[in-house]
């Protein structure tokens, strides 16, 4: 079979002589039978990720002329110069194009990507006949050699992957991990560079080529080593995220607790440490997986899934699984900010993490609208090159990223309506000789912005609207009048210019008393007069209408509680009242095991059962200002005069010891335990549901974090005695003199 490629494939690479160049074809194996299960629709999708990725490899090799044709259904074909060794250079596009295509199987089939790869050395005559003629045998050539398997043996960077073995020429970079609740750094996960100048600086080269040689664990070993080596300080509570292979477990030369060993030798526990398995390797291989969790469960530390969203099995995998962190696939962060149902589905996603007990991490962040949009969500922890790019030694996080508003932030803000500044977005602005043309064709390449503001020496002069510009020029002599004039004979010339410290409410109100014509254009913010941003109506009425439905509602939706909003006004509103008073911190214990047990719906019931108990508590023994708070979860907060602690913590400890025991079959009830699976995977005896509350005293100015600090320390305390307990702080309440010390 003859197959003719375009001559279009030289373009840029000859400028008539004849130079010596390499054809590579690519070529997605099982393509007819994937079309028949799939539909052409799946193919066509694969082929177009398989140009881009050629194509992005081309680029990032600086070979700028790569043309990828289609030479047949499933193939892709391109030029490249000339080298010393062809087999490597198709053998690296290769194996980015099989990373860059797996998620997409993963997605639809389940089942990996199979490619395979030829090549043939070439010259280009400058004859038009000729040259098509050298092609065709180039790929008949390349075809063969695609046919036939790979021999790992015939690359010549076989020889220099195991002499980056052997040398151990293998570095980490840290890549931090934000926690956006506390916007405090959670740990870094710690990805692999090779060589720097060489094929293998890629982890993707490393660890592709290592599975084609079978030396997975080899590899993984020397890139532990070296994470763990160069880590540095790990501060409390920070993590170190570790890449590793179920397939490693399988190798001969595996041994348990060689991982443990290495740790202990650089001062880690396991305490520091969290696996990252990836699903994509979880669906091909789930009995391997399963077991690779096990393996590290029972040596005691966390275990995260990577690439969620990204395979088959999804959330009925993760409920299996219940990793402790689950790391959302890029493809799903993506334009995130912009598409509701990915919104929808990592909304869900963030939901059902809560309800089995585990964190997300969302993945890929490169805007600060994304890693927005993802903390409004309700997304834990964030992860990308907006936070910071990985780095040797750990990188902190840009100083922005710890200061995200999202509209949730800015609603919570309820006693005043927050300052407009807090959503003005960056503007894009043009001098007053702009041509109207010039603001067309902006429009026309940049579907994300809807205005551009004017300005002279960086003071707004007027503002373009897109529609209103749309609708000037596609009058019958619209184009003909303005297209080549500048924009100031189109802008409209007093648009509405509000300070950045303006409310959000007189704005809305201001902007509402436009002109009809005008009424939802967009708004320009200054700051000291110069242009700071701009804002849409329709974010300030979003804001506004989140304010009014926390406002009517700000409670939590299974009890009826007030949340973490109505706890910090309280909190801030007595201690500007120079009143003392007490903070009661109600924790169920062992809820998780009865959650798992029972499953979701017994949990919510335990969980009202500690609500009601401590709303009649409350009731009965507390003063009319005290104010009981749902935190969340199976956390609750209780704030109350100090006389009233006693009596409150007797009555919540007595009922709740009693009742509780309602919510368990006769059998568990009898036996006082239940037997359950814990986070190791190992079968225990676990009490039943108790109650710990711990107290504080707030007597003076102090801040929410020097309060969250002391209550976290009793809290503690008062889950480490067993059975329903109370612990009572001891020290000098929070906020006196003589406490200052404690507080810190």
């Amino acid at each position: 079979m003859h197959t003719v490629l375009p001559a279009d494939m030289l373009t840029g690479l000859s400028a008539g002589s004849m130079l010596p160049r390499t054809l590579v074809l690519i070529t997605i194996r099982d393509y007819v039978k994937l079309r028949e299960m799939y539909g052409q629709s799946f193919v066509d999708l694969l082929e177009k990720e398989l140009r881009d990725s050629l194509a992005a490899t081309a680029a990032g090799n600086n070979a700028r002329h790569v043309r990828v044709s289609r030479p047949e259904p499933g193939k892709a074909a391109f030029l490249v110069p000339q080298d010393n060794n062809p087999a490597d250079i198709a053998y690296e596009y290769k194996t980015q194009a099989q990373k860059d295509l797996e998620p997409t199987m993963l997605r639809h089939t389940g089942l990996g990507i199979d490619l395979g790869m030829g090549f043939a050395p070439m010259t280009c005559p400058d004859d038009e006949n000729r040259r098509a003629e050298a092609l065709d045998r180039a790929l008949q050539t390349a075809r063969r050699m695609e046919s036939r398997p790979l021999d790992m043996n015939e690359l010549s960077i076989t020889g220099r992957f195991n002499t980056i073995l052997v040398q151990g020429w293998v570095s980490a970079h840290y890549q931090p991990i934000l926690d956006f609740r506390t916007d405090t750094i959670l740990g870094w996960e710690a990805l692999a560079r090779g060589p720097e100048g060489s094929a293998f600086r890629s982890p993707v080269m490393l660890f592709q080529t290592a599975e084609g040689l079978g030396r997975l664990f080899a590899l993984e070993k020397l890139c532990r080593e070296a994470a763990i080596r160069n880590v540095g300080e790990l501060r409390d509570g920070q993590k170190l995220f570790l890449n590793i292979h179920p397939k490693t477990m399988a190798d001969p030369a595996f041994s348990p607790g060689q991982t443990l060993e290495l740790m202990d030798k650089y001062g880690l526990t396991p305490d520091n440490v969290v696996f990252e398995i990836t699903e994509q390797h979880s669906v091909q291989d789930f009995d391997l997986f399963y077991r690779t969790l096990a393996h590290y469960r029972s040596q005691g530390f966390q275990i995260a899934v990577d690439d969620a969203g990204a395979g088959y099995a999804g959330l009925t995998l993760i409920a299996e699984l219940q990793p402790d962190y689950i790391k959302l696939d890029k493809s799903l962060i993506d334009d995130i900010h912009k598409d509701p149902v990915k919104r929808a589905l990592v909304e869900t996603t963030a939901t059902f993490a809560d309800k089995i007990g585990s964190r997300i991490i969302g993945e890929g962040i490169e805007t600060r609208d994304q890693a927005v949009c993802l903390k409004d969500i309700g997304v834990h922890c964030g992860q990308g090159y907006f936070l910071a790019r990985p780095a040797a030694p750990k990188p902190d996080v840009n100083e922005e990223c710890r200061h995200l508003k999202t509209v949730g932030d800015i609603a919570n803000n309820i006693i005043c309506s927050p300052p407009v500044g807090d959503l003005a977005k960056a503007p894009h602005a043009v001098e007053m000789d702009c041509l109207v043309s010039t603001a067309h064709e902006f429009f026309r390449r940049n579907d994300t912005f809807t205005n551009i503001v004017v300005v002279r020496d960086n003071v707004p002069k007027g503002l373009v609207m897109e529609y209103h510009l749309n609708r000037q020029l596609s009058s019958q002599f619209g184009i003909a009048l303005y297209h080549k004039r500048s924009i100031d004979a189109i802008m409209d010339k007093s648009p509405l210019i509000v300070d950045v410290d303006m409310p959000v409410e007189q704005a809305a109100r201001t902007a509402m008393k436009r002109e009809h014509i005008k009424a939802y254009d967009d708004i320009i913010v200054t700051k000291k007069g110069l242009l700071y941003g701009v804002v849409t109506v329709q974010d300030l009425l979003n804001v506004l209408a989140k304010i009014q439905v926390e406002m009517a509602k700000g409670t939590n939706p299974l009890t009826g509680l007030p949340g973490n909003v109505a706890i910090e006004q309280e909190v801030e509103s007595r201690i500007k009242q120079k009143r003392p008073f007490s903070i009661i911190y109600g924790d169920l214990d062992h809820f998780k095991v009865y959650n798992d047990t029972y499953g979701f719906k017994n949990g919510d019931r335990i969980i009202k059962l500690a609500a009601d108990i401590m709303s009649w508590a409350t009731r009965k023994h507390a003063p009319s200002d005290a104010r009981l708070c749902h935190i969340g979860g199976d956390d609750f907060v209780l704030i109350t005069p100090p006389d009233a602690v006693r009596r409150l913590c007797a009555s919540i400890t007595r009922c709740f010891g009693r009742l509780v025991r309602n919510c368990y079959c006769l059998e568990d009830q009898q036996r006082g335990w239940i037997q359950a699976k814990g986070r190791d995977d190992k079968e225990r005896k676990y009490p039943l549901v108790t109650i710990s509350l711990g107290v504080i005293e707030i007597d003076g100015p102090c801040s929410l974090m020097e309060i969250g600090e002391r209550a976290a320390h009793i809290k503690k305390y008062a889950k480490s005695i067993p059975g329903n307990s109370v612990a009572i702080d001891r020290r000098p309440a929070v906020g006196k003199v003589e406490s200052a010390a404690v507080c810190k």
